[in-house]
């Protein structure tokens, strides 16, 4: 894979959907980049994906949902790959709001956008929409001081932003399928990288935090940078918390980049 990908939407329940992607990162692998759909009473679309998809997501939404019934957009915090489309969303869905944290808030209008839709919550507080509530979490690792998670408490669905993410030598479409070696080396791989912090934290603090996953006990871990997972929360908890202890990530230099990129040049 040599650019980015949309895959076909999926049904994860009876409400839920994966618009799922393909980031291809050269010497690492893949890296999915998922957005969710959630048809509440109120829907709900959970980020919006790569701006380099931008046409391949919103005809993927589209197909979905009449964006007109749209009434929030999670951003799970404010990096390129979770905001790539929120302007077109944003333009085509005039009733929806953007839930998102103070600081996050504060991050968009740095970038010109629209705070004037802005929906403020914190880790702890829930959004009510219609027939359920999300309640808002800090996941257990973030690279951006404003994710904040979310579980459906109907769905029991647990969305983790870039937290349980993975590099991986190719897609797949469930982390079942995914080999338990290749599974666990890429989640370390990624919570180095995403959480390059990992290694400081106290040990008993950082498994309190898996324990608040842990007593969700959510049905699903949906996180943006993995596929879907049913019934793993203990295996992903596992693999997270064995991450601490992974060696510290230091990139390709210049010349090592050029070998990894050379042959998608010549192609």
């Amino acid at each position: 894979m040599n650019s980015p990908a949309m895959l076909e939407t999926r049904r994860l329940d009876a409400d839920s959907r994966l618009l799922g992607a393909y980031l291809p990162v050269p010497g690492f692998g893949v890296l999915p980049v998922n957005a969710y759909l959630i048809r509440a009473a109120q829907p709900v679309l959970i980020d919006t994906g790569l701006a380099a998809l931008r046409k391949d997501f919103m005809r993927a939404l589209r197909a979905e949902i009449d964006l007109r019934e749209l009434r929030w957009i999670w951003l799970t915090h404010t990096d390129a790959d979770h905001t790539g489309s929120l302007e077109a969303v944003l333009a085509e869905a005039p009733h929806a709001r953007l839930v998102t944290s103070f600081i996050g808030m504060a991050k968009l209008s740095l970038a010109g956008g629209p705070v004037e839709r802005a929906y403020l919550l914190n880790p702890g507080q829930r959004l009510d929409v219609g027939d359920r509530e999300l309640l808002a979490v800090r996941p257990p690792t973030y690279d951006a001081p404003e994710t904040t998670g979310l579980f459906d408490t109907r769905a029991r669905n647990f969305y983790s932003a870039d937290s349980f993410g993975a590099l991986l030598p190719a897609p797949a479409e469930e982390a079942a399928a995914i080999a338990p070696e290749t599974l666990r080396e890429g989640m370390s791989t990624w919570a180095t990288i995403d959480a390059p912090w990992l290694a400081l934290v106290d040990e008993q603090r950082f498994r309190r935090s898996l324990d608040a996953v842990r007593k969700l006990a959510p049905e699903r871990l949906l996180s943006s940078h993995l596929p879907p997972s049913h019934g793993m929360t203990e295996t992903l908890l596992s693999v997270v918390d064995s991450a601490r202890g992974a060696p510290a990530f230091v990139g390709p230099a210049q010349a090592a980049l050029e070998r990894m990129t050379a042959p998608a040049q010549a192609a």
